[in-house]
C-alpha cells in the first residue's frame, strides 16, 4: 500500500518492461528504428502503448482518432488493438515522419485499419464534424503542437459518442506544470489542465504515466 505513486528509478522500470510488457515485432522493430530518428525523444515510452491498447480493447472501441502521428508508434499499438473492422484516423502533417511506421503497420497486418490524413489536425477534424461524424467514435488520442491541444480535445469531444475515452499526452511536461512558465508551450498545457479539472462535460484522471497521460471520458 502507498499513498502517493510510486517513483521509478532504472532497476524498478526495467523490473516493470519485463513482467509486463508484451509487443508484436513490428511494434519492437519500429521502436527501435526510431531509436535512431533526430527527434526520438517524441516516442511514447511502450507501457504506454500498451496502456492505450488495453483501453481500446476494454472499451470495445472501432473507431478512433490520433492527432499527432510521428512515426507511427502508438498507432500501431492502436490498430493492432482494434478488431478487424476497426477504423483509426490519423491526423498529421509530416509525410517524414510517418513514413518511417507505414511499412511496420503493413507487416504488422493493420495498414488498412489505419486512415493517415496529412493536414492540419483542425482542418481534418473540422471535415469530419461537418460531414456529421460528431458522437460516433470511441477513442482519441493528441500528442501534437502543445498550443493547439485545446482545440483538438475540443474537436475530439464533439467527435467522441457519451462513454468515449480521451488521452491526452505530456500533461506533465517533465514537470514544468507545476513550476512557473513563461514559454508558450508550458503555458498552454497548464491552461488545458486547469481546464480539464473543472470540465463537467467529462470524468476525469491525470496519470503519473510516461510524460503525464490525462484520461478524459465524455458524459
Amino acid at each position: 500500500m502507498s499513498r502517493r505513486s510510486l517513483n521509478l528509478d532504472d532497476t524498478l522500470y526495467r523490473y516493470l518492461l519485463d513482467h509486463s510488457l508484451r509487443e508484436h515485432p513490428q511494434q519492437v522493430a519500429l521502436r527501435e528504428a526510431t531509436q535512431e530518428h533526430p527527434r526520438a525523444q517524441m516516442q511514447i515510452s511502450p507501457e504506454q502503448g500498451q496502456f492505450m491498447a488495453l483501453l481500446v480493447k476494454l472499451i470495445g472501441a472501432r473507431r478512433c482518432i490520433e492527432v499527432g502521428v510521428f512515426t507511427g508508434y502508438s498507432a500501431l499499438s492502436v490498430a493492432l488493438a482494434l478488431p478487424e473492422n476497426g477504423h483509426l484516423l490519423a491526423c498529421d502533417i509530416s509525410a517524414e515522419f510517418t513514413a518511417v511506421g507505414q511499412p511496420f503497420w503493413a507487416r504488422a497486418g493493420v495498414a488498412h485499419k489505419i486512415e493517415l490524413r496529412l493536414a492540419p489536425a483542425r482542418e481534418t477534424l473540422d471535415a469530419r464534424l461537418a460531414a456529421g461524424e460528431a458522437g460516433s467514435y470511441d477513442f482519441a488520442f493528441i500528442d501534437a503542437d502543445k498550443s493547439g491541444y485545446d482545440d483538438y480535445y475540443e474537436r475530439c469531444l464533439r467527435l467522441l459518442r457519451p462513454g468515449g475515452l480521451l488521452a491526452i499526452d505530456n500533461v506533465l511536461w517533465g514537470g514544468a506544470v507545476a513550476q512557473p512558465a513563461h514559454d508558450a508551450d508550458t503555458l498552454a498545457l497548464q491552461a488545458l489542465n486547469d481546464k480539464l479539472h473543472h470540465d463537467e462535460r467529462i470524468d476525469l484522471s491525470m496519470l503519473p504515466l510516461g510524460d503525464g497521460l490525462s484520461l478524459a471520458r465524455k458524459r
